[in-house]
């Protein structure tokens, strides 16, 4: 009789405990991983499971407990991590490198993408590997262009291949489907189910159980940074303990803070268009982004933007929020007015909340998260004006209805992509703006907090405390309060057409 030999264990955590900023986390956690297994973390925002990627990588440290890893299977220096925080530091670094180039007087320098995949390359790979991967990835149109250039679903795609070029035995993928359109959604799943079919093993972070590729065996849950159940993928998806993993919140009499201010503002538009665009065209050296586009966005309106990855929605956003410079060489109105007649970014941003995964990565004060919100007031990145009374409640108002009042005091920089994701939204809401713009709101948000701020929105949309612009590639984080649809829709010579319709 064959005498058949176990698998060996990847990596053992033996009842550890973390320690993150002086405080205990993942207390007495217990987790065994195998050569032939791939694992799912899952479980709210803030419950641990980034800061568990980060004991596995060795980037945070063990105050009790045993961990255990293969040396051989799984060498330390071949583990590659994705994550938003990873992806906001490379941007972060080429916003420094900016600044250096500038004082040199090199302005039209930007640091490519072929550029940083390079710089990570292993040996081994060489041009062969380079090249797989880029093929892989669909990311060949990118390679010559600067990182800040791409949009959020096409850099995410950028740093997943950073990831595969150090030829990694362990890749952490944390919410690697964020910002990505349908189609690359999908692509990506095969990728992933092709790279564990590979043997490289695959731990997934994700909030959403449908991103849960079909190769992964295993599903780890965390709740309050400590776990709440594992097992094989099939009976933890079928277990009783999925619909206690999440808590719902109720929206249910709900009563938004003052309207006034945006009654206010909207008063003082003689113009019943909140955006008009002739002819916009906006272009990256020879990469046309937008072309010829013509829009009307009218007031009572609330508008979808949809599209494809790399089509020029987030484009077309930073042109209203005065964060694109392009604005001025082209035939645009805000709230009636043309830009470049003489209203300041000021006069603009006072009118724009703004939430987007873009915005979450220039946010990187270490201020408290109620500072963060009071700073919606002033447009500002940090917080350098005295805040009123009545500012001050707002607020609070705004932090009880999103239920993170035990965050408030805790560093905007020290808190959970998703827990941002809430903080920012109460501070675009704070000043009520006459333009509430909304590129991937749900980005990051585990599904309790997914469906409230959806809810929250379409009160916000209903009450017309706000005119809504809205972009998504999820159909199931539909809103009721959309009444028009701006589809970009790809031609034949590789730009983009304009689709405007009823919603």
């Amino acid at each position: 009789m064959q005498v058949q030999i176990p698998e060996k264990p990847l990596i053992i955590l033996d009842k550890i405990t973390a320690i993150l900023r002086g405080r205990h986390i993942l207390a007495n956690t217990t987790l065994t991983i195998y050569r032939n297994q791939n694992w799912a973390i899952i479980g709210p925002n803030g419950s641990g499971k980034s800061s568990l990627s980060r004991v596995l990588l060795g980037t945070l440290p063990v105050c009790q407990g045993t961990m255990i890893r293969d040396q051989e299977l799984f060498p330390q220096n071949r583990i590659s991590y994705v994550s938003f925080g990873i992806q906001q530091q490379l941007i972060l670094r080429e916003d420094r490198e900016d600044e250096a180039r500038s004082y040199k007087g090199e302005v039209d320098e930007v640091t490519t993408v072929r550029e940083i995949l390079l710089s990570v390359l292993a040996d081994e790979l060489g041009q062969e590997g380079f090249d797989r991967i880029v093929a892989q990835l669909h990311i060949a149109p990118f390679l010559d262009r600067g990182i800040r250039s791409l949009s959020n679903g096409e850099t995410r795609k950028i740093m997943i291949a950073r990831g595969l070029m150090k030829a990694p035995h362990f890749l952490i993928l944390d919410e690697p489907f964020d910002g990505l359109d349908v189609p690359s959604r999908d692509e990506l799943s095969k990728t992933i189910d092709d790279l564990m079919a590979h043997d490289l093993h695959i731990l997934l972070i994700t909030h959403r159980l449908e991103e849960i590729s079909s190769n992964i065996t295993h599903i780890l849950c965390l709740k309050n940074c400590e776990v709440f159940a594992q097992g094989r993928k099939e009976e933890i998806l079928a277990s009783e303990q999925i619909k206690r993993l999440y808590e719902h919140k109720n929206l249910n009499g709900i009563t938004l803070p003052s309207i006034q201010a945006s009654q206010k503002m909207l008063d003082r538009i003689t113009s019943d268009t909140m955006v008009v665009m002739r002819n916009v065209t906006v272009k990256y050296g020879e990469t046309t982004i937008l072309d010829h586009l013509n829009w009307t966005m009218k007031t009572g309106e609330h508008w979808a933007i949809v599209g494809p990855n790399g089509a020029g929605k987030s484009t077309l956003l930073s042109l209203i929020s005065a964060d694109n410079f392009q604005a001025y060489s082209n035939e645009i109105y805000l709230f009636g007015k043309r830009r470049g007649s003489g209203e300041s970014i000021w006069d603009i941003k006072q009118k724009i909340g703004i939430v987007s995964a873009e915005f979450q990565i220039k946010y990187h004060s270490h201020i408290s998260a109620f500072h963060v919100i009071l700073s919606g007031f002033f447009d500002s990145i940090g917080l350098y004006q005295r805040s009123t009374p009545a500012q001050r409640e707002i607020a609070k108002q705004w932090i009880q209805i999103l239920g993170i009042e035990d965050k408030s005091e805790s560093h905007f920089d020290q808190l959970s992509q998703g827990q941002q994701r809430m903080v920012l939204l109460a501070r675009a809401m704070v000043k009520s703006p006459l333009l509430l713009i909304l590129d991937e709101p749900c980005q990051g948000l585990d599904y309790a907090n997914r469906k409230m701020v959806l809810d929250l929105v379409d009160t916000i949309g209903s009450s017309m405390q706000s005119h809504i612009l809205y972009v998504t590639h999820h159909l199931d984080d539909h809103l009721s309060c959309i009444n028009h649809v701006l589809q970009f829709e790809p031609n034949s010579d590789g730009t983009y057409s304009t689709i405007c319709n009823a919603a």
